[in-house]
């Protein structure tokens, strides 16, 4: 069996201001997990934001780590 696949758009053309954990690592070639770690102990490159509960992380914030014009 395949492992699912997911297409996202390149980060250049994505229109939301904040993406969930899965997306931001896969446009920074992280694992999700890497993520969270960056999250809980406030070490990683960029922060995270709280949506509802949730971590997202903002679209300007990874666009600037990855020298991606906006």
């Amino acid at each position: 069996m395949h492992p699912r696949t997911f297409s996202y758009p390149p980060i250049a053309q994505e229109s939301r201001a904040a993406l969930p954990t899965k997306e931001a690592a896969f446009h920074l070639n992280r694992a999700e997990q890497t993520m969270r770690l960056w999250a809980c102990h406030e070490n990683g490159p960029i922060r995270p934001i709280r949506i509802n509960g949730r971590l997202a992380w903002r679209t300007d914030d990874i666009r600037t780590l990855l020298g991606v014009g906006q």
